[in-house]
């Protein structure tokens, strides 16, 4: 028989774990939420378990015991619990937060308790319990030694990739991927908004440059970093970026910062992909820093 858990926090993340968990031979002994109505409901999609708005009600009995609330609460939802005396006595106590380490989980009732976290690389933007948001996704793990085990076995269980990760690196970790996911929609915004002062409707913007994307996204899988590069830094090609810094300051000079760092960035990158010289790389950067002006 596969270890109960308790869920303490009913959002989206932890309602999504309690759900597909349960669908993968996990018993739920229980959800704990701020309010009795919230607790319901994620007991409702979870499909099993006690609704509770006391949390060390449920955990005592509970293997494993996920503590899904807003970062800013785990540590203090922890100590309310270790103070009742709310773990198990081998307990494993895991959080998803992506930023914080698993050192802010601070149990001294639990006997054997270990701590660790769990977090999925992955947006999920919605309660659906019919959605196994972790199939195919990877998930970040650290901790003590049996709960990155534990951590590990519920994310195969949930169809999903772990990977070990150091606890004190959580945080650089955590602004890699705020880069790779929340970044992009920044970087995709300016794009589409230079693409409207070039006079190309913005709602057409996805379609025209998404096979590109697409493309460069497999490139990356395909050949890596910084053999994917191309493009007018790649070649050296400080004339046309010239020409580019000239437009956007006339034009959408609230984007010059962006392209500027993007540009200054990429040098080194096609420095290391051997493609431009170290004379051409000079050159680029006194280009770029000659139009670091916001344009007023």
């Amino acid at each position: 028989m596969k270890p109960s858990f308790a869920v303490v926090g009913g959002g989206r993340v932890g309602t999504a774990l309690g759900a597909n968990l349960v669908r993968a031979g996990y018993p739920c002994v229980g959800v704990a939420c701020t309010t009795r109505a919230s607790a319901q409901k994620a007991a409702a999609l979870i499909g099993e378990g006690v609704a509770s708005v006391t949390p060390w009600e449920i955990t005592p009995t509970a293997d494993i015991v996920f503590i899904t609330t807003p970062d800013s609460a785990i540590a203090h939802v922890c100590e309310q619990i270790d103070a009742h005396k709310g773990f198990a006595p081998e307990a494993v106590v895991l959080h998803c937060s992506g930023a914080l380490p698993s050192t802010i989980l601070r149990i001294t009732s639990g006997e054997k308790a270990v701590t660790g976290s769990l977090h999925p690389l992955q947006s999920i933007a919605e309660n659906d319990p019919d959605r196994n948001p972790f199939a195919g996704i990877v998930m970040a793990v650290e901790g003590a030694p049996r709960a990155v085990d534990t951590a590990t076995t519920i994310g195969a269980d949930l169809g999903a990739t772990c990977f070990t990760i150091h606890t004190e690196a959580k945080m650089l970790y955590h602004a890699g991927a705020v880069v790779a996911s929340n970044y992009l929609v920044t970087l995709c915004d300016a794009v589409f908004s230079l693409l409207e002062a070039a006079g190309i409707n913005r709602d057409q913007a996805f379609d025209i440059l998404g096979p590109l994307l697409s493309g460069t996204l497999e490139n990356i899988k395909t050949v890596g970093i910084p053999q994917a590069l191309t493009g007018p830094v790649a070649r050296g090609d400080a004339p046309i970026i010239k020409a580019h810094l000239q437009e956007i300051k006339t034009r959408k000079p609230d984007l010059l910062p962006v392209y500027r760092v993007m540009g200054l960035h990429t040098i080194n990158v096609a420095m290391a992909k051997g493609t431009i010289t170290e004379a051409q790389a000079k050159t680029l950067r006194k280009v770029f820093d000659a139009n670091g002006g916001s344009g007023e």
